[in-house]
């Protein structure tokens, strides 16, 4: 097997590629769900498999196949522009793979591209859409979103004591100015949270608002039966998660998958399907090597789990 040192493109650097491609090691055709810039569509093709690559950013779709147009050529790469959550109203809604890939978040691209408004730097659009599948941008939510409905964001998806502070700060103030660029928020997020807020509070709470304009952790939840469902029997299921949340829906979900029974603990007579769908392979989530932190800061954060399908 190849030796895997990174895969990085001027779109995205792919996280844990060398543990992918070892979950993947005896699958022959792989969906890739994220494919950004093909980082992990370009190590498992070159070490054997097939790929099939969706995602809902049509900048990362023109990435992709341009990266891996010679695979493409020979039949070994595709790829779709549809949201992963929605992959059973796309052109793969009959189709089942032999291993199955997520990874999570949003892609170096994203964040460095400053039109996109996924990063607070100064002057950046509140915009966060990844693409297909988002109903509004970050400033329609921002500025329509009522104060309940923005303090459950920040206290669910930003763990964010001060909440309900930070959600009527923002009320108060689209009502003299409508939200629009980064610093609209960044200055809503000190004025509720004191002179002591600094990068790190911007950066868990714009993640916060990007998590709920894509509906990312709903999606998620949502998606993961519809890719179990896809899987063949003795198929793989590996998803790289950034945020507790993530890694919550996905931990949960194993574990559900791998119990010969989900009934009621006290329910005297089983009525579930009795027995296990498959099993997790990670007891543990696996984590970054210290060398790669080095090179891929954003791999600090990564948890990689796993599931393999009943034979």
């Amino acid at each position: 097997m190849t030796v895997l040192l990174t895969y990085q493109s001027s779109f995205h650097a792919p996280v844990l590629a060398r543990e992918v491609v070892q979950m993947f090691r005896d699958a022959r055709h792989v969906l890739d769900c994220t494919l950004g810039g093909g980082g992990h569509a370009q190590a498992l093709l070159e070490n054997g498999a097939d790929v099939t690559g969706v995602d809902r950013d049509p900048e990362a779709i023109r990435a992709a196949t341009a990266r891996l147009v010679d695979y493409a050529a020979t039949g070994r790469f595709r790829a779709y522009l549809t949201n992963y959550a929605q992959i059973a109203e796309s052109e793969l809604t009959d189709s089942s793979f032999d291993g199955i890939l997520l990874d999570l978040g949003v892609s170096s691209h994203q964040l460095d591209d400053a039109t996109r408004g996924f990063s607070f730097r100064p002057g950046a659009p509140l915009d966060m859409r990844m693409g297909v599948g988002s109903a509004s941008d970050a400033a329609g939510l921002l500025n329509d979103a009522d104060e309940s409905t923005l303090a459950f964001i920040f206290r669910e998806y930003a763990d964010e004591r001060r909440a309900l502070r930070l959600a009527r700060e923002i009320v108060h103030r689209r009502v003299a100015k409508p939200f629009a660029l980064s610093d609209d928020l960044v200055n809503a997020i000190r004025a509720a949270l004191g002179s002591s807020a600094g990068p790190h509070d911007f950066a868990r709470l714009f993640q916060a608002v990007r998590i709920e304009v894509n509906d990312e952790l709903a999606g998620l939840e949502r998606a993961l039966p519809e890719l179990r469902d896809r899987l063949v029997a003795g198929g793989t299921l590996v998803v790289i998660a950034y945020h507790s949340g993530e890694d919550r829906i996905v931990k949960n979900a194993f574990r559900s998958w791998s119990a010969d029974c989900v009934c009621q603990p006290k329910q005297p007579v089983c009525t579930c399907r009795g027995h296990s769908l498959g099993s997790t392979i990670t007891r543990r989530p696996v984590t970054a090597s210290e060398e790669e932190t080095a090179r891929n800061v954003r791999a600090r954060s990564a948890r990689l789990r796993a599931w393999r399908r009943a034979a």
